[in-house]
Order: C-alpha cells, then sequence, then structure tokens
C-alpha cells in the first residue's frame, strides 16, 4: 500500500515538471507558424513591392538633376564674350572661346562662323549644320561663360572714368562706386543718363544727393548696354 502511494505521488510530480516544457515548446511552434503565415501572405509581399516601387532610383534622380534648362531667347552674342562649345563626344572641337572684334568664332572642321548678333540656339544649329559634312548628327551646345560685349559708359568728374561690363543688373549708384566716386568739384545734383532707343537719344536725370537720403529713388535706374552717365 505505501509502494502504490508512492508510486502514484511519483507520478504526479513528473507530469507536473513535464506541463511547463511542453507548454514552451507549444508556444515556440505557434510563433514559428505566425510569422510564416504573416512573412508568405500576398497582402504583406504586396505592401513590400509598393514601398520598393514608390522610392525614386539612383538613376531618376540624377536624370531629374541634370536636366536641361532652355536658353534665353532673349540675349544676343556680342564681341568679347567668352563660349563654352561643347559636341558631344568631339574633345578636340568642343573649347572655350572669345568672340573676336569682327564678331566670329573659329572652330576645327566648321571654320569661321559669325556669333555676334546670333543666339546660343541659334549658333548652335549652325554650328551643328556645318558640322553634318562630317559628324553624323551632331549635337552642340553653347554656353555664354562670360558677358563681356555688354558695357555701360561713365564720364566727367568722377575718379576712373571709363567703360563698364554691365553685370547682376547695375544702377545708377552702382556705377558711380565702381568708377571709384566723385572728384572734387563734381556736381552731384546735376548728373544724367544718355540712353539710346528706337526713338533716338534720351536724357535721364539723376540727383546723388536725393537718392543717398532716400528721396525721388525711382531716378536711380537699372542700366542698359550702351547707356552713358555723365557726371559734370
Amino acid at each position: 500500500m505505501t509502494n502504490a502511494i508512492g508510486n502514484n505521488t511519483g507520478s504526479q510530480h513528473t507530469g507536473v515538471a513535464a506541463f511547463p516544457a511542453c507548454a514552451l515548446v507549444c508556444a515556440l511552434l505557434c510563433g514559428t507558424l505566425w510569422a510564416q503565415t504573416v512573412s508568405g501572405s500576398p497582402s504583406a509581399n504586396r505592401a513590400s513591392a509598393k514601398t520598393v516601387s514608390n522610392g525614386p532610383s539612383d538613376g531618376q534622380s540624377a536624370a531629374d538633376a541634370s536636366a536641361a534648362k532652355p536658353h534665353d531667347a532673349t540675349f544676343v552674342i556680342g564681341n568679347d564674350d567668352v563660349l563654352a562649345i561643347n559636341v558631344w563626344k568631339e574633345p578636340d572641337i568642343s573649347r572655350s572661346i572669345p568672340v573676336r572684334s569682327d564678331g566670329k568664332i573659329s572652330l576645327p572642321l566648321v571654320g569661321e562662323v559669325q556669333a555676334a548678333g546670333q543666339t546660343p540656339l541659334a549658333l548652335e544649329k549652325e554650328i551643328a549644320s556645318k558640322l553634318k559634312n562630317y559628324i553624323s548628327e551632331p549635337e552642340v551646345t553653347v554656353i555664354v561663360q562670360q558677358v563681356n560685349s555688354q558695357k555701360f559708359n561713365i564720364l566727367g568728374q568722377v575718379a576712373r572714368p571709363g567703360a563698364y561690363v554691365i553685370a547682376n543688373s547695375p544702377t545708377v549708384l552702382d556705377a558711380i562706386a565702381l568708377a571709384g566716386g566723385f572728384r572734387d568739384f563734381a556736381k552731384q545734383k546735376s548728373i544724367y543718363v544718355l540712353r539710346q532707343g528706337p526713338d533716338g537719344e534720351s536724357r535721364l536725370p539723376f540727383n546723388y544727393k536725393e537718392v543717398v537720403h532716400g528721396k525721388n529713388m525711382a531716378q536711380n535706374i537699372k542700366l542698359q548696354p550702351r547707356d552713358t552717365i555723365i557726371v559734370p
């Protein structure tokens, strides 16, 4: 009788000890099966594919960043401007070149071309047309690297009278500063700008004393090519 009770007690202890181990194994198996189900579901796969497809590729980003800007059709090339001429896959022809005083440039295979008076886009087409005799479908790009043709003059009672390149839309006040300021006997209230127009020459007054005191600021006009400032 005692042995029977002892055997039953031992069996109960063995069952109780085995129960946590079985529960742990079941939990691990359920977790593994759940993870496989989620990862293999079509909805999860579609979500992952959508996330990847929505991200822009490196090639697409580079293409968008390098998109060419359109030419300024209003700019006309002039003497002394510096042009960067690039012919695709033709490094021997591509170069940076200034426009000569006669308005022309010279390129290998092309010869002399009249650049002054043309827009960069028009010059591209002319160069490409001349290269068709030697190159199949030439691709030409013309960029104005430096603008030296658009100038204004300032004369009279300033420290450094002469011609100056128009850059960054200078005003009359900017021009006086570029010329080193006034000499001792300059008539600062009687300055004027001579401007060439379709109807002839016009005279635009400029009172330095008013402008520096913030009065009548409209007379501090932006300069145009071939404007001449007279400081009496």
